[in-house]
């Protein structure tokens, strides 16, 4: 008998955060969350996500114990830019058990179209902002940083409940005993170009950080304006991530490309803290996982290039590709054996294809997906 129970924070919440603990025991390839970052999340007095949208959240229990979790969400800010009503379902997990995942689709997409929208999106934790989609391939490989990952046959039961495919994304790998050293070298031609246009590439100030991410924000905002799916992020949202993010990144990891003080790109990218995180028990940092990450940060050897994006008009002047090259010039310095650039909309063919002229190729592909409701 599967039953279906609508929680709120804090009801039960530390039930919901843990219940992928035990379903991915064994594996060598999970990455816990990390229990405060999760239940920050969750809490409506703390994550600005709730300052204009909301979610329900639902535990599934088989004979008295939890089976399985959804949120279903709306997030209103997207429904207002797209002019789409759609809801989204996130934080998905199940056991190997399609009933059970009926009912939780079920639940999602019930308390959706009572929210009076006509579709779901997902997966997606809030919107395609922060962690989405199902990889549907390479399950054998760890995620990296703030990248998620899903048992094999989630995809299996989207497919068999009604959902179809609404866009692909990649995430490239790139070894980087493979970059192509004329790229590296070609984009210092491209950086002293930009230079006789006033355009500068530096390292993020983190002494000004608030300002430099401030900056940021509106480059974002943006920059990936046109891609499907996108949602713009708030002052609030984007300082929190910021904040969040602060506390792994290493400047001369994270450019600019300025212009008369005023940002027109970026690039960030961060150690692969997941090499760390994965040996911390249950995501908890107190009493004993603080020292496994500090003790352990010098083992990681790859990197995310987690976001970059440049505004119209200033593209294919070759900001890019002096991005690109800067990060690859750190991963051989630092001796790092490679790295991963995603999450790429299946459509964007400019940066799928300097991806490929990098050397860099596609190692998993992650899906979001759509149910008329």
């Amino acid at each position: 008998m599967i039953s279906i129970q609508k929680i709120n924070f804090p009801e039960k919440i530390g039930d919901f955060i843990d219940f992928p603990h035990s379903l991915y025991e064994g594996d060598p390839n999970y990455v816990p969350e990390l229990y405060i970052a999760q239940r920050d999340m969750l809490n409506p007095a703390k994550h600005p996500f709730y300052e204009h949208s909301k979610l329900q959240l639902f535990l599934a229990y088989k004979n008295k114990k939890i089976v399985g979790r959804i949120a279903a969400i709306r997030n209103n800010n997207h429904i207002n830019f797209t002019g789409n009503q759609d809801g989204f379902f996130g934080f998905f997990e199940s056991i190997n058990d399609f009933e059970v995942a009926r009912h939780l689709f079920d639940a999602a997409a019930k308390w959706v179209k009572e929210e009076g929208l006509n579709s779901v999106l997902g997966p997606a934790s809030f919107s395609t902002n922060e962690i989405f989609g199902w990889h549907m391939d390479a399950f054998d490989v760890p995620p990296m940083i703030s990248m998620g990952y899903n048992k094999s046959y989630y995809p299996e039961f989207a497919n068999r409940y009604g959902f179809t495919k609404f866009t692909d994304h990649y995430a490239y790998f790139i070894n980087t005993k493979d970059v192509s050293e004329k790229a590296i070298h070609v984009s210092g031609a491209f950086e002293q170009r930009l230079k006789s246009k006033g355009i500068t590439i530096r390292t993020v100030n983190m002494k000004k950080f608030d300002d430099e991410a401030k900056k940021a924000q509106m480059v974002y905002n943006t920059a990936w304006e046109k891609n499907i799916g996108f949602v713009p992020m708030t002052y609030n949202e984007f300082m929190y991530l910021a904040k969040d993010m602060k506390t792994i990144m290493d400047p001369e990891l994270c450019y600019v490309a300025e212009l008369d003080g005023k940002f027109i790109g970026f690039s960030f990218s961060f150690p692969d803290i997941n090499q760390v995180l994965n040996g911390v028990k249950k995501g908890r940092l107190l009493p004993f996982g603080i020292f496994k990450l500090l003790l352990n940060r010098r083992k990681i050897n790859k990197m995310r290039v987690v976001v970059m994006g440049v505004i119209p008009g200033f593209r294919k002047q070759g900001i890019e590709a002096v991005f690109y090259a800067k990060t690859i010039q750190y991963a051989k310095k630092n001796n790092l054996i490679g790295g991963e650039a995603s999450l790429i909309l299946e459509n964007n063919d400019m940066m799928n294809q300097a991806l490929k002229n990098l050397g860099a190729f596609v190692y998993k592909t992650y899906r979001v997906y759509k149910l008329n409701v």
